[in-house]
């Protein structure tokens, strides 16, 4: 019976998770991942604990890793549009979501349009993609659910919108 278990896992998982939400879950993971990965590497080069540093210029110009993840969300951001293969969302997802944590990461450095990694108001990023990393695990969680309530609130309108009309071109023929 043991021996199945893996095998009835990835069936269900093949049942129950379409393309749209493997892209999901593997962008949110990416980005959970990345944004980890890259604190633990930035804490590694600001106390030289890697052989590795910052990316500058001859110039001395830094480069953060938000421009980075920029350029990241420009690509995958076109791939999305363009690309209708359920085969590469996921890895498309992927993308974006290494790109959305690069730049998210140092949202208190464009909120404060200088260098705050490692002040007080550095905590504003690392808040952000917290609550960014949970509104996606909730996102993710219950997909289903929210689809159904914007359906059911789309409803509402259109017979609200409806009934706005139809009261509309009453007060017209009455006029």
């Amino acid at each position: 019976m043991g021996k199945n278990l893996p095998k009835r896992i990835a069936r269900a998982y093949q049942e129950h998770v379409d393309y749209r939400r493997e892209a999901a879950l593997r962008m949110w993971l990416a980005f959970i991942v990345t944004f980890l990965l890259l604190r633990g590497l930035t804490l590694g080069i600001r106390y030289h604990l890697l052989p590795v540093g910052n990316v500058v210029t001859s110039s001395g110009l830094h480069i953060h890793h938000f421009v980075w993840g920029i350029l990241i969300l420009i690509v995958v951001g076109f791939l999305g549009i363009t690309l209708q293969s359920p085969k590469l969302l996921p890895w498309v997802a992927v993308g974006f979501g290494v790109g959305a944590a690069l730049v998210l990461d140092e949202f208190a450095l464009w909120l404060n349009l200088r260098d705050v990694y490692w002040e007080k108001q550095g905590g504003d990023s690392v808040h952000l993609v917290i609550l960014v990393a949970a509104l996606l695990g909730v996102y993710y969680a219950a997909d289903r659910f929210w689809k159904q309530v914007v359906m059911e609130v789309r409803a509402v309108l259109r017979l609200a919108m409806s009934g706005e009309q139809r009261l509309f071109r009453r007060r017209k023929k009455s006029a």
